[in-house]
């Protein structure tokens, strides 16, 4: 049986913003992680918590950053 992700609160999401560029970033739920497309990085959400922190973000390839 498939474990479920949890959702990121809507709420939150709508807050918070790339620590480097103060841009938006969308939801990936399926990976748990918030893309920055301005930073190309990908934050983790480990246990429900956006890691916020540029060295423990995952930097995407150019075709992640273009989607």
């Amino acid at each position: 049986m498939a474990e479920k992700q949890p959702a990121i609160d809507p709420k939150l999401l709508e807050i918070l913003v790339c620590p480097l560029t103060k841009g938006p970033l969308e939801y990936n739920r399926e990976r748990q992680e918030l893309i920055s497309r301005s930073a190309k990085l990908a934050y983790p959400i480990r246990d429900g918590i956006p890691i916020m922190l540029p060295e423990e973000a995952r930097k995407l390839d150019e075709s992640e950053a273009k989607r």
